[in-house]
């Protein structure tokens, strides 16, 4: 590599139909010279590209967002809602990192429910149903008034690379080639490819190129993946028919209610902003006729394919057939916005062809009449195996580029945005020069994900679930600002608007605890309180309410059992008022929790050289032949992640540690012995 390197090839003219191909004056958003270098350029305007572009520019670095449609940027693909269990917590841990979908999402929700409550609230799940129109024009607007933040609308056809070896003997990116050719100049990339890597759609036996119902797929950046030596795979996942809303028989049907008290997102907010009453959803299920119908169409279904793995939880309607032939499966049938006359029936993802999904569809309670507005259709794509990334999201095969989203094997917009803000943080950190950041398994629902998929790789597309998650106890959607604001703030990430209030509920949380701490009282006296149960106390002896070993229902029974106007005050914040029921919840716990994750951390601290060749030396390191190849495959940057690797056993990790600590210097020992 003496001469400039550029994996360039023949621009594809065509790669599908010219559907959703941005015009040349489409490039007029871009408000940066177009020849001068940009610190970070993103490609792609899903949700990991959108957080980011957004977060590098928060950051002060001139970023340039690169989409093949400007108006497509923010599109909701598929379901049209965010949040869930474990997914409601990587958005409680955006926004407190001054993240864009969490204030979005309370703009443009049309019902708000708080999944999980029949556990306990370390583990709810915060879910809103958005108007996705609404959605889109919200976070478009966000992003084009955001500063050092410049947009343009071209396809990306290649990457650009320096002529010169970085001081670990990798390339490093400097740019991205549009499909004209131009080379358009970057310090650091941040690649969003989402669904559309060599993506093709597919309804019953007819399948085509495309990522997305009219956008095409990316057949030039994926070609170059591949050239550059990443090791890639194919997934795929799919997306229900829409439903014309005024054929639904709604009389039939049960009645989903949304939470009479919408819980928003965003710290920021006491209340997520309604433009009217919340809407309800409407539940059915499918019938013994509607599985046959899906299991007698798989002959003219080209999508179900066993060599190609779709998502385990959220499978299509005839993954589901197959593997349960004699359940009931619920249908959630949810309004797409407050103005259009289009249903989103959840749970009813199919690629069967349009006869054969009308036909199913009539066999079900409430939509024995249903017209369809769009057919449902599947999407086989390319990623990337996410073990071929380091903890900051940077790749190892190339410096500088940054891979995010779905790209990286994982579903779902929360999952996307977590990783594009990581990414795009990290991009900024890595042109400046700075240790990147990284965030473990103790910071966050994120720190989890991330590790997950750079130690374990994935088969099948990534789910976040409260399941996968050690530290439930002290990693709650209540403190995701306590655990992460400080660190976005003083990586620059934060506004001040935000940073005022952080500082303000943190005080006030404080004042809290304060009062808490200060009110006493004996055992049979706390007995006397309703809202209290599971009390265990000696009735003579006396207790604080954080020392009393009891349940209480809620923070009407706190604020009753302390009766202190100043506490009142300080609670009419509601995620101040809920912060302190979790933590007067949960306290007894976390000291135990914490002792857990200062053992996790002390094994995190021990680092593994990064240039190991653990193939090549395995009898050196005295490890297994299937441990060396798991290693190789994820090159754990610390003995906490080798530890989390399925299939390396104890043994090899016990040699592992032997062989790479530093050897004591016998002469030294013998020196001091003597």
């Amino acid at each position: 590599m003496t001469r400039s390197v550029m994996l360039t090839r023949a621009l594809l003219r065509s790669i599908v139909t010219t559907t959703g191909r941005p015009s040349r004056s489409q490039s007029t958003l871009d408000n940066a010279s177009r020849h001068g270098a940009y610190d970070v350029v993103v490609v792609g305007g899903g949700h990991a590209g959108c957080e980011a572009a957004a977060a590098a520019a928060r950051m002060g670095a001139c970023t340039l967002l690169i989409t093949h449609n400007v108006d497509k940027i923010g599109e909701m693909s598929c379901n049209p809602s965010f949040g869930g269990v474990g997914k409601g917590h990587i958005m409680c841990e955006i926004d407190a990192l001054d993240g864009l979908c969490p204030r979005i999402c309370d703009q443009s929700g049309i019902s708000f429910k708080v999944l999980n409550r029949s556990k306990g609230p370390a583990v709810w799940g915060y879910r809103a149903q958005i108007d996705r129109n609404k959605y889109k024009a919200n976070i478009q607007r966000e992003i084009a008034s955001t500063p050092n933040l410049s947009i343009r609308g071209a396809a990306v056809e290649d990457l650009s690379l320096t002529s010169s070896l970085g001081d670990e003997g990798i390339p490093r990116v400097n740019g991205v080639v549009l499909d004209s050719g131009e080379v358009v100049s970057g310090k650091a990339v941040v690649l969003t490819a989402g669904t559309f890597l060599n993506a093709t759609i597919a309804v019953g036996m007819d399948v085509k190129q495309a990522g997305r119902m009219g956008d095409p797929s990316s057949t030039g950046i994926a070609k170059t993946l591949s050239d550059a030596g990443f090791t890639m795979g194919r997934l795929r996942t799919g997306t229900p028919p829409r439903l014309i809303a005024s054929s639904v028989q709604t009389e039939h049907l049960d009645i989903d209610h949304p939470d009479s008290d919408p819980q928003p997102f965003s710290y920021l907010n006491e209340a997520p902003t309604l433009e009217g009453p919340q809407t309800v959803n409407y539940r059915t299920a499918t019938t013994p006729e509607t599985n046959a119908i899906a299991v007698e169409s798989l002959d003219r279904n080209y999508h179900i394919k066993e060599e190609v793995r779709g998502p385990r939880y959220c499978p299509s309607l005839e993954s589901k057939c197959i593997r349960y032939p004699m359940r009931h499966h619920h249908v959630f049938l949810e309004q797409e916005d407050r103005d259009s006359n289009i249903i989103y029936p959840q749970g009813l993802g199919c690629t069967m062809p349009v006869d054969e999904q009308l036909r199913m569809l009539h066999s079900i309670r409430g939509l024995e009449r249903v017209e369809i507005a769009t057919p449902g259709y599947g999407v086989e794509y390319e990623f990337l195996d996410p073990r071929q990334l380091r903890r900051s999201l940077e790749t190892r095969r190339l410096r500088a580029l940054f891979f995010a989203g779905q790209m990286n094997g994982t579903t779902g917009y929360e999952e996307a945005a977590g990783q594009g803000l990581v990414a795009g943080v990290n991009a900024v950190r890595h042109v400046r020069g700075e240790d990147p950041l990284v965030l473990d398994r103790a910071d966050g629902y994120i720190g989890v994900m991330i590790d997950d998929l750079t130690t374990q790789g994935c088969v099948e597309p990534y789910r976040m679930f409260s399941s996968r998650v050690e530290y439930r106890t002290i990693i709650r959607p209540d403190n995701a600002d306590s655990r992460l604001t400080e660190k976005g703030i003083s990586l620059g990430l934060v506004r001040q608007h935000r940073i005022d209030k952080f500082r303000q509920q943190t005080a006030n949380f404080q004042n809290a605890l304060d009062i808490l701490s200060s009110v006493r009282m004996r055992g049979d006296e706390w007995k006397a309180f309703p809202g209290i149960s599971c009390l265990l106390c000696h009735s003579e002896k006396q207790y604080s309410i954080l020392k009393v070993r009891a349940k209480f229902d809620s923070i009407d029974s706190i604020k009753a059992a302390s009766n202190s106007p100043d506490l009142n005050s300080l609670l009419s914040d509601r995620h101040v008022a809920f912060k302190t029921f979790c933590h007067v919840t949960y306290h007894r716990y976390e000291e135990a929790e914490r002792r857990l994750v200062e053992d996790f951390r002390r094994d995190e601290g021990i680092c593994l050289p990064a240039d190991i060749d653990y193939v090549g030396n395995q009898t050196r390191l005295g490890i297994s032949r299937e441990a060396a190849e798991r290693l190789e495959a994820a090159h754990p940057e610390t003995l906490g992640a080798a530890c989390r690797i399925s299939g390396v056993p104890v043994s090899s990790l016990m040699s592992l540690i032997q062989r790479i600590k530093p050897r004591p210097n016998r002469k030294e020992q013998y020196q001091q012995r003597t």
